[in-house]
């Protein structure tokens, strides 16, 4: 079935084509809701965003390891990230999403959020001066001055607490 293209392949062809649509900084931040809070993602360390499929728990672990999930016959391990964060568990609704962390990570892991923003043009944001706080490549402000924090997901995939799931 030559000329289908995954879904996958789709939201990978589209960041690179918006990349290049811009000269210098482009839109390819994805914004998300991790309880009261805003997030932005990288498009290329993210993989998809997908509606939360059936999850299902897994005895010994910690509060914040939902469980897993099957999405399209590939097993993932579910991180309610703002109970990571020691924040309000997600309450999940027609809102909530998955974000899947992309292929180069190799830890077939998604993060549950509150819901997703859509796409944000980092050049439309004002980057906040001071270190920013854990798994936080930088802060940001926009022009109604709301805060948004870059998550970094290579130091979040790669942090012990986070890779170490059972109790």
């Amino acid at each position: 079935m030559a000329g289908k293209t995954s879904l996958r392949e789709y939201q990978r062809d589209l960041a690179e084509r918006m990349r290049n649509a811009e000269a210098g900084r482009s839109a390819s931040m994805l914004g998300l809701r991790v309880d009261d809070e805003a997030w932005l993602v990288d498009l290329t360390e993210a993989g998809e965003v997908v509606p939360v499929p059936s999850i299902t728990p897994v005895p010994l672990t910690r509060p914040w390891f939902r469980g897993m999930a099957n999405i399209r016959g590939n097993l993932y391990s579910v991180i309610d990230f703002p109970a990571f964060l020691q924040r309000k568990p997600v309450t999940l609704g027609e809102g909530s999403r998955l974000l899947l962390l992309g292929e180069r990570f190799r830890l077939g892991a998604a993060l549950l959020v509150d819901r997703s923003l859509g796409l944000r043009n980092p050049a439309q944001l004002t980057r906040k001066e001071g270190e920013p706080g854990a798994w936080t490549r930088a802060e940001y402000s926009d022009a109604d001055g709301k805060l948004w924090k870059e998550l970094d997901l290579a130091q979040l995939a790669q942090h012990p607490d986070f890779l170490l799931v059972g109790i």
